[in-house]
């Protein structure tokens, strides 16, 4: 059986409906809305938060949402062993809610970034890479907050247990800080927990599924959690 997506949507979700199709249309898997304000996740095996601006991005990225009733259930969820997936906006909600360590601060440029970057897989003891053949990524990102920042201890536990999943690098791989599009502390574009069944990364798969859109990088992440499922 083909695993089920929830696709989380919260006022100011502009990605839920790319990441929707993206796993139902393009990629052929189950994949449903999972509404905020509900708590019941329907069924799903991968819990997939989106990018966008939850709540406006009033108070703080993901704060607010960090408090809608869906969160107790994908907490509870991802605490059991499920599947967490953020992407963007959903990746500032998990640093929120403490389901993955560190803090979103503004792109060292204090400017909007939106282009196709490198991502270098870090970390194959993992379902969201494990099954990918290519060692660099080319995926969009779009965002002003995507400046990963965390203390040195924090740094050394994630070193430790490898939790650092993907890096900003140029197109042959190199990390520095010409590659790097917001001033993330040590190149860091996703990280896991411990478990390592919660992911979280400021780059965009779901934009990069569809061969007409001429990149499907993006594909081999889901592709890689999906299979996941399949052995």
């Amino acid at each position: 059986m083909k695993p089920k997506f929830g696709v989380v949507v919260f006022p100011g979700s502009n990605c839920d409906h790319d990441a929707y199709y993206s796993l139902k249309k393009v990629l052929g898997y189950q994949a449903e809305f999972l509404w905020h304000k509900e708590k019941d996740l329907k069924g799903s095996e991968v819990v997939i938060l989106p990018g966008g601006f939850s709540y406006g991005d009033y108070l703080r990225t993901g704060a607010i949402a960090r408090f809608s009733p869906i969160m107790d259930s994908v907490y509870k969820f991802a605490e059991s062993g499920g599947v967490v997936i953020g992407i963007c906006n959903g990746f500032q909600i998990l640093l929120e809610i403490g389901l993955l360590p560190g803090v979103m601060i503004k792109n060292e440029s204090l400017k909007f970034v939106c282009k196709d970057v490198y991502l270098n897989i870090e970390s194959r003891e993992n379902i969201f890479t494990k099954s990918i053949q290519q060692n660099i990524l080319k995926i969009p990102i779009a965002h002003g907050d995507g400046n990963y920042f965390t203390d040195e201890i924090t740094l050394k536990e994630l070193e430790k247990n490898n939790q650092i999943l993907f890096r900003y690098v140029s197109s042959d791989g190199k990390v520095n800080s010409e590659s790097n599009p917001n001033g993330s502390f040590m190149n860091i574009a996703g990280i896991m927990n411990k478990r390592k069944n919660v992911m979280g990364l400021m780059p965009h798969p779901e934009r990069c599924c569809n061969p007409l859109l001429g990149d499907t990088d993006g594909s081999l992440i889901f592709r890689s959690v999906a299979q996941h499922f399949l052995n």
